[in-house]
Formats: structure tokens, sequence, C-alpha cells
């Protein structure tokens, strides 16, 4: 079963665009449901995302890539 991860809605006020400064796990990496898997700034401010499952990661969209609130970033395969 696959699972989206998604930039939340809710991540940061207004309808600015973030970017992924960082993947904190590795493309293939087995994750736990909640540990952080990704950083993403918008206007000078670093939020963090959260695995919503477990499973084996698989990124979408690399560092440094432009991002918009609902978009699939990785998905994870239990």
């Amino acid at each position: 079963m696959s699972t989206a991860i998604t930039v939340p809605d809710d991540l940061w006020e207004g309808d600015s665009e973030g970017v992924i400064t960082a993947w904190l796990v590795n493309d293939g990496a087995e994750v736990a449901q909640g540990d952080l898997v990704a950083e993403v700034m918008v206007e000078k401010a670093q939020y963090e995302i959260e695995a919503p499952a477990a499973g084996v990661l698989t990124i979408a969209k690399q560092e440094d890539e432009v991002v918009e609130k609902g978009e699939t970033i990785a998905s994870l395969e239990s």
C-alpha cells in the first residue's frame, strides 16, 4: 500500500510557496509514522514534515525544489 507525503495545507499561513531545504531521511530508507522526513522553508521560516505512516520512502521532489501546500513530495510503501 502506498501513502503520499504531502505538504500540509495548514503548515504555514497564506498562499506562499515553499522550498524543500533538506531531506532528513535518504530515498529508500524505512521510516516510522511521525518521523521527521523533510524541512521546508517559507519566507525565512523553517517547517518540518512528518511521515504520516510507516514504510519505505520514495522521494518525488528534490532539495531546492519549489513546493505548494497540498503537493505530494514523496510516498511511502508499506
